[in-house]
């Protein structure tokens, strides 16, 4: 039987191997994935996710309404009273289901491939959307040597903002980013000490940027961020680690927890070691859009084969390519084999058509118990090989959007070579 619902599912947790190989023979390489929904307490739901509204507070309103949904995730949710699973995404077959991470483990360089299987012994990225009303609170992602002291790794990230997922840009669509050139540490070290008198003026040192539909930006770890109201996807490393540094938002206190959560217990009043947190020289970059800013450049020009392929998300930090993620659209009618350079993660944003032998179909709305067929992750030997998508509207084109791990496409273009094109 085929399961309509993750409540008819059967959770198998041990002995998985034979699931997962089902699953990756019936796909041709391509794994079946169920919606994953994770909460935040402190966030105001966008409403663009398409789930249902009287399941936006499906963990119940002391957990917060659902404002996120994740991607081939492997990585748990950083949240107070998460229950066991949150974050984590599961592999469907049949009337099974398997967490991806559990396939993972067992199938090893057989999804995820040699390279980074040898390096991490995991799929150590994910990607999300990240759909809010209004603005969130000025905040950062410590680097690796921050997030080590408390048994975490740190967290880069990058970002797209889908038209699909922006028919409203909602009540505030504009980032802050870092620092105006010349603020100084004091500065911001009176901000952590005005905590508690209200609005402690974080942003009044700080620069915003209107967000722009279908671009995107690369943002390393250690630099602050007041994500904007547009629903953006999320390309980033497995890690869910961040500091907030402003008190107040829209009106809605932030506690000073959220500030020092990722930081060691002795340093939760240390206002000298929060300050330092941050990556001076690029919080204060007076080029920090030049520097940050990405726009689609196409991977190939093939607008006469009826699809067309776009790196979104790219570039590098410290010489390292964490991620990187394109944009397939194929138009209605066509068949195209798509190869690329290693596994990924994919989410059907218009559309519906096959990837292989799966079916793929955007929904209109979704329970929160449904299963859906949006989602797929796909192996390397699948990716090298070449998938084939076939768009099976005859009015509608259909739009994926895949991630990848890191140093997967050393081709990927660097920021900046948009504005070369």
């Amino acid at each position: 039987m085929t399961a309509k619902s993750v409540k008819e599912l059967e959770t198998v947790s041990k002995n998985v191997k034979p699931v997962v190989e089902a699953a990756i023979d019936e796909g041709a390489g391509c794994l079946r994935l169920s919606p994953n929904w994770v909460p935040r307490s402190f966030l105001h739901p966008g409403k663009r996710l398409k789930l249902h509204p009287d399941d936006l507070y499906a963990y119940g309103l002391d957990r917060g309404g659902i404002d996120e949904r994740w991607f081939a995730s492997t990585t748990e949710a950083a949240n107070e009273g998460r229950v066991p699973d949150e974050g984590l995404s599961y592999v469907v077959f049949g009337d099974k289901r398997v967490l991806l991470r559990d396939a993972v483990e067992e199938a090893g360089a057989g999804i995820v491939g040699d390279a980074i299987w040898k390096k991490y012994k995991r799929w150590p990225v994910y990607s999300k959307f990240f759909d809010n009303m209004g603005p969130i609170p000025h905040h950062m992602h410590q680097n690796d040597e921050q997030a080590a002291k408390v048994g975490q790794d740190g967290k880069p990230e990058s970002y797209y903002f889908p038209p699909q997922q922006n028919n409203v840009g909602n009540n505030f669509p504009y980032t802050f980013f870092g620092f105006c050139p010349g603020t100084t540490k004091a500065q911001v070290r009176k901000c952590l000490e005005d905590w508690n008198k209200g609005d402690n003026g974080i942003l009044d040192l700080a620069q915003a940027y209107r967000l722009k539909v279908g671009t995107g930006w690369l943002v390393p770890p250690c630099i602050l961020h007041a994500p904007g109201s547009l629903c953006t996807w999320e390309p980033q490393w497995g890690s869910d680690v961040f500091g907030m540094y402003q008190s107040l938002v829209e009106g809605r206190e932030v506690p000073w927890s959220l500030l020092t959560k990722d930081v060691p217990p002795d340093k939760h009043q240390d206002l000298d070691y929060l300050v330092e947190q941050l990556d001076w020289e690029q919080n204060t970059d007076p080029n920090f859009k030049a520097n940050h800013y990405l726009e689609p450049i196409p991977v190939a020009d093939t607008a006469s084969e009826g699809y067309m392929d776009l790196w979104i998300d790219y570039g590098r930090i410290n010489d390292w390519q964490f991620v990187s993620a394109k944009e397939l659209t194929v138009d209605p009618g066509v068949r195209v084999t798509v190869p690329d350079n290693g596994a990924y993660g994919l989410i059907t944003v218009q559309g519906e058509g096959k990837i292989n032998n799966l079916r793929l179909a955007c929904p209109k709305l979704i329970r929160f118990h449904d299963l859906t067929e949006d989602e797929v992750f796909v192996t390397e030997a699948a990716a090298k090989a070449g998938v084939v998508y076939e768009n099976t509207s005859a009015t509608e084109p259909l739009v994926v959007l895949r991630y990848f791990g890191p140093e997967v496409n050393p081709d990927a273009p660097n920021v900046g070579d948009a504005a070369k094109q």
